[in-house]
């Protein structure tokens, strides 16, 4: 009989906590610090091991950066969202609704998991949005490690995105995130933040 071995993690320094969690800010104003084409690939290097259901990876992502593409995005802002386009790239998160064709790839030891999407379509957008939504997250986290600030923002028309940059139909924008490097002069106070007996529970 095999012993199992349990090994326990080191939990990151109080350093890490901070840069990623407790100091870390969501900005509204950029600096004229570029970001590389290798820096949008080591981040999505990094999205891409987050956990998804079934290991589906429903996201789809565009990094807006020329001034061409950031003119096509700016209709779709509101005029207290433009601020998003003065930094260097803008993240469209999208989600594919057609995910599921991707199952036999990347969830090969159950490629017939795919038919519970295909035969129930009621399922296909909870679990893309979901999903998608997760993956977004872990994109905030990822910029956050690699030295990048994140402002992520849901104020924008959808159908002029999807049309824009998702022209094929099958993908829908979830939400959008500035990520560059932040301006901190004009990032806002910390706002509250409810406590554990306001929004938790131990049973």
């Amino acid at each position: 009989m095999t012993a199992t071995v349990q090994t326990t993690r080191p939990a990151l320094d109080p350093a890490a906590l901070d840069t990623l969690f407790r100091t870390a800010r969501s900005h509204n104003g950029w600096t004229d610090q570029p970001v590389s084409d290798a820096e949008i690939r080591a981040l999505y290097d990094l999205v891409k091991f987050g956990p998804t259901s079934a290991n589906t990876q429903p996201a789809r992502f565009v990094f807006v950066r020329s001034e061409a593409a950031k003119a096509r995005l700016a209709p779709a802002l509101p005029e207290g969202n433009r601020k998003a386009l003065a930094a260097p790239v803008i993240a469209l998160i999208g989600y594919d609704t057609k995910f599921y064709d991707r199952i036999p790839e990347v969830f090969p030891h159950n490629p017939g998991f795919r038919d519970l999407f295909v035969n129930k379509p009621e399922m296909v957008e909870p679990h893309a949005f979901r999903n998608s939504s997760l993956q977004g997250a872990y994109l905030i986290l990822a910029a956050r490690a690699l030295g990048l600030d994140v402002g992520p923002m849901s104020g924008f028309d959808q159908a002029t995105v999807d049309a824009e940059f998702f022209p094929g139909g099958t993908v829908k924008t979830n939400f959008i995130a500035a990520v560059g490097h932040g301006d901190h002069s004009k990032v806002m106070e910390r706002l509250p933040r409810l406590a554990f007996a306001d929004a938790a529970a131990i049973v």
